[in-house]
């Protein structure tokens, strides 16, 4: 057992439902375990600039039905200056702390991957809408995101039947389509379209006609932000990269909208949830999901397991290396999207 008397914690990335349930659990668990607890404002930027705030019963009360982050967020990447990493290890020393949880998706925990390997105390959880993240089958986030999305598609259908249109609803998903798969699929969608899928545009409209031969005036197509016409032609709201190298996807709904109305005829609209696929309350799935990790977290950090991130593997939460997590995205696999293309059309 590892002589840990305080735990720094840390939420990186995008906002995400589920993450004040982890925040919870970790502090719960900590605490009726003799340990101290320490929130770290905004990233990994919290970490380099030492702000932080004390975390204890009173401060999770009442949160696990929140939205996003009592800690705040940034994509903050230290490794792109020596000297903000150079702060961050200085800080975790100065901070008195025995152990750090960083909660986030692949950028945040590739850096916790990094400072792992240089030999800090560092224990992950995994994070993302996307559920993208390779050694663990969900990740919390994703279950609401996904309701969210099939709700609104669902909306879609009245609005869409009732002026005979095409309505086109824009998903996130910048390079996995689970979101846009399992929202789809859900919301009886007519087709959807994918990142690891090229987007076949005759294909596309080919399915629409078949629809409308059978009376259905109206089609509802699910497309995921990161879908591509060819490979490497991704639309941007614009060229500015973040820390982490990524661009602001939007737009494919847009481009995909006008290349059916030009091909079919049809009056074609678009839908873009946006953010608001990451807002509000989280589902029970991830504030349970969430639960879990964050206690599973804290018994990782109590063992020394460090380099390691929590992973729902079946039922089960285990550990696996951070390092794994983080070295291949987890893509749609061909099996599962043929079984929604039976629905396509």
């Amino acid at each position: 057992m590892a002589n840990v008397k305080k735990i720094g914690v840390l939420t990186g990335g995008g906002d995400c439902p589920g993450l004040n349930p982890v925040i919870r659990a970790v502090v719960r668990k900590a605490m009726a375990s003799g340990i101290e607890v320490v929130g770290i404002r905004n990233g990994w930027k919290g970490l380099v600039n030492a702000d932080t705030i004390p975390l204890d019963l009173g401060s999770v009360s009442g949160i696990v039905h929140r939205g996003g982050t009592i800690l705040g967020t940034s994509r903050t990447n230290p490794y792109k200056d020596p000297k903000q990493v150079a702060a961050v290890k200085a800080n975790i020393a100065a901070l008195k702390l025995d152990a750090l949880v960083a909660i986030g998706g692949e950028d945040t925990l590739g850096v916790a991957t990094k400072l792992a390997k240089e030999g800090l105390p560092v224990v992950g959880v995994p994070k993302t809408i996307d559920n993208d993240l390779c050694e663990t089958d969900y990740t919390f986030g994703f279950d609401t995101a996904t309701n969210i999305a099939m709700e609104a598609i669902d909306r879609l259908h009245s609005t869409a039947e009732s002026h005979h249109r095409i309505l086109v609803a824009e998903v996130m998903g910048r390079h996995a389509g689970w979101i846009a798969l399992y929202a789809g699929m859900a919301g009886g969608a007519d087709y959807i379209l994918i990142p690891e899928k090229p987007i076949l545009i005759d294909e596309v409209c080919a399915a629409i006609k078949k629809r409308h031969s059978r009376a259905k005036t109206f089609s509802i197509i699910v497309v995921a932000e990161g879908a591509e016409f060819a490979k490497g032609d991704t639309v941007n709201l614009d060229q500015k990269l973040d820390e982490f190298g990524h661009v602001r996807l939007g737009g494919i709904g847009d481009r995909l909208a006008k290349a059916i109305e030009e091909r079919t005829g049809y009056e074609t609209r678009v839908s873009v949830f946006g953010h608001i696929q990451r807002g509000g309350s989280p589902t029970a799935f991830d504030r349970v999901l969430g639960t879990r990790f964050g206690v599973k977290a804290v018994e990782l950090v109590m063992a020394g397991q460090w380099g390691k991130m929590v992973s729902l593997k079946g039922t089960d939460i285990v550990a696996v290396p951070i390092e794994l997590a983080t070295k291949q995205l987890k893509l749609v696999n061909e099996e599962f999207y043929e079984v929604a293309k039976v629905f396509f059309g």
